[in-house]
């Protein structure tokens, strides 16, 4: 009778034992367990840790609550201004509440996923090529809008969404290299055209100076003569200034010129008067006397 009594003890204990290994449960931090009684959901969501269900009576299903990463697909598509692009992303999203996402959808990865290429293909072809290479920010919130609101049924929340490579045609990208080309030319040709206004403006401005002082053009050639020197495989031409002609010109012109010393007049001797010749008288007498 004992060894009866002992034997169904060691029964019993082994029925429990195995029925505590089958009920027990761990849930992990990241995760939360969602529990089904014969088919039907219960309301309370079981948190991180150890856990018991009934054997045989209730199911017990764990959701990831942890950041999932989902690359979408290449999306291929013609933009608003009819150019063929291939677009592809990246979706962020997460669990907010398990019970949801396992009740209302049948796998929400596969339809976050699927809801991701149809809203990428809506954003392509409502937008423009410039919009998808230069303003990403904008397409970005925009696909998030778009996934995101039929996920919050579903029990998910969208963290972020990211368009990560734009494929263009080889000959697009070459109309684009050549746009790209022309347009850096024309800034090439501007940034030349105010450098020579402002150049020219300089020049003016000392051209206005050396002419109150001519002396400091001639000062400026030979410092010119002196940079161009220090080359020792250049030939040197050196040009005589106008400038230094008529600077010499007007030195000349300020000298006074001393007037020429006057001439020597011949002196003309001053003869004296002639006197009266008296004639003698035919008698012998002066014809002045008496």
């Amino acid at each position: 009778m004992v060894e009866e009594l002992v034997a169904a003890g060691v029964t019993l204990a082994s029925a429990g034992v195995v029925y505590a290994i089958a009920a027990a449960r761990v849930v992990k931090q990241y995760e939360r367990g969602v529990v089904f009684r014969l088919g039907k959901l219960r309301p309370d969501v079981r948190g991180p840790g150890f856990t018991m269900i009934v054997p045989g009576v209730d199911k017990l299903r764990k959701v990831n609550m942890q950041i999932v990463t989902m690359p979408v697909p290449a999306q291929e598509g013609i933009t608003r201004d009819n150019v063929t692009v291939r677009v592809d992303a990246v979706v962020y999203f997460k669990v907010t509440a398990p019970a949801e996402a396992i009740v209302r959808v049948e796998d929400y990865r596969f339809a976050v996923s699927q809801m991701a290429q149809t809203s990428l293909r809506s954003i392509i072809g409502k937008s423009e090529l410039d919009d998808l290479l230069a303003d990403r920010e904008k397409l970005n919130q925009g696909l998030e809008l778009m996934i995101d609101s039929p996920a919050v049924e579903w029990g998910v929340t969208i963290d972020r969404v990211e368009i990560k490579d734009v494929s263009l045609p080889e000959t697009m990208k070459r109309s684009m290299a050549r746009q790209a080309e022309a347009d850096r030319e024309r800034r090439a040709r501007v940034i030349n055209a105010d450098a020579e206004l402002q150049a020219s403006k300089k020049l003016a401005e000392a051209a206005k100076e050396m002419s109150e002082q001519p002396a400091a053009l001639q000062l400026r050639l030979l410092q010119t003569v002196v940079a161009v020197a220090a080359e020792k495989n250049s030939t040197l031409v050196l040009p005589f200034p106008v400038e230094l002609l008529r600077f010499l010109e007007k030195a000349q012109q300020g000298v006074a010129v001393p007037p020429p010393p006057p001439v020597a007049q011949p002196v003309q001797e001053q003869l004296p008067a002639p006197q009266p010749r008296l004639d003698p008288d035919p008698e012998g007498s002066n014809s002045g006397q008496d």
